[in-house]
């Protein structure tokens, strides 16, 4: 209670905030968890300074929810790096992940947990290794195996919300049924050449995503998988998952295809 400043915010109020380097001193001390200490910072109305920059956009109690949130996160690849990278600066609490994929050369146009020196290493390893740097206060449990439904159904146990990272589509159908089975939404996305989709999926309901998730691999073998509509896509996806979480997504939600080739955006209901 006494390790907190009054800082002053652009809108010309002030916030009691807990200066980053005074937070990890105070977990040193205390042998505490950063997360659980971000967690009885926000509890006192005192901000971590880590999530300063979010003030605006996120009040106190929405960053609260979000400490505590859990998700689950079938993927660690293209679009799963870029939102594992996301979610966890965002703070993110308790993060459930698995891919049992290995790095590859060809990955490295676009994976953000990729380098040339991690080619050949698991990418679950990956992902501990970068959540550990970028924010430690985020537990993240990584999985290095491959799922089928039964082990999608095992991933979601405990999580309200799952994430669909897949590569293609033959294991979305999969995913989607845990999920309903899990009784939790499913934000899903997918990228093909300069085009993607970004969609919520809610467990009672069909989903524009449901129709896109037939009939096979996919068209990102035949277009390409671009780092910058990769990007674009997990951007788009964890802003949704963020909604989500923090109970600002409706059951009419569209689903939002887009272009980067020409610059359209355009929203898409059942």
């Amino acid at each position: 209670d006494e390790a907190w400043e009054w800082r002053a915010l652009p809108d010309g109020t002030s916030q009691r905030i807990l200066p980053h380097a005074v937070g990890q001193a105070l977990a040193r001390a205390l042998v505490m968890h950063p997360g659980d200490l971000d967690r009885a910072a926000l509890a006192r109305d005192i901000l971590p300074e880590r999530y300063l920059r979010q003030l605006q956009g996120l009040s106190l109690e929405d960053q609260r929810l979000l400490c505590h949130a859990r998700v689950a996160q079938v993927g660690l690849g293209g679009l799963g790096g870029h939102l594992l990278e996301q979610l966890a600066r965002a703070g993110v609490g308790f993060i459930r992940a698995a891919d049992g994929e290995c790095f590859e050369p060809s990955n490295l146009n676009r994976q953000l947990l990729s380098c040339d020196a991690a080619v050949g290493r698991p990418k679950a390893e990956a992902a501990l290794d970068r959540v550990a740097r970028i924010n430690p206060g985020v537990t993240l449990e990584a999985w290095s195996r491959m799922l089928d439904e039964e082990g999608m159904a095992e991933l979601l146990q405990g999580a309200e919300l799952a994430i669909d990272a897949l590569g293609g589509l033959d294991d979305r159908p999969a995913l989607r049924r845990a999920a309903r089975r899990a009784g939790i939404p499913l934000v899903t996305a997918a990228v093909a050449g300069s085009t993607g989709y970004v969609a919520v999926a809610f467990p009672d309901r069909d989903s524009v995503s449901d129709l896109l998730i037939r009939g096979g691999a996919g068209a990102e073998n035949t277009l390409g998988t671009p780092a910058w509509t990769v990007a674009v896509a997990a951007s788009l996806q964890v802003n949704l998952v963020v909604r989500c979480l923090l109970g600002r997504v409706g059951e009419d939600e569209p689903a939002l295809m887009f272009d980067l080739a020409d610059g359209s955006f355009t929203p898409v209901r059942l």
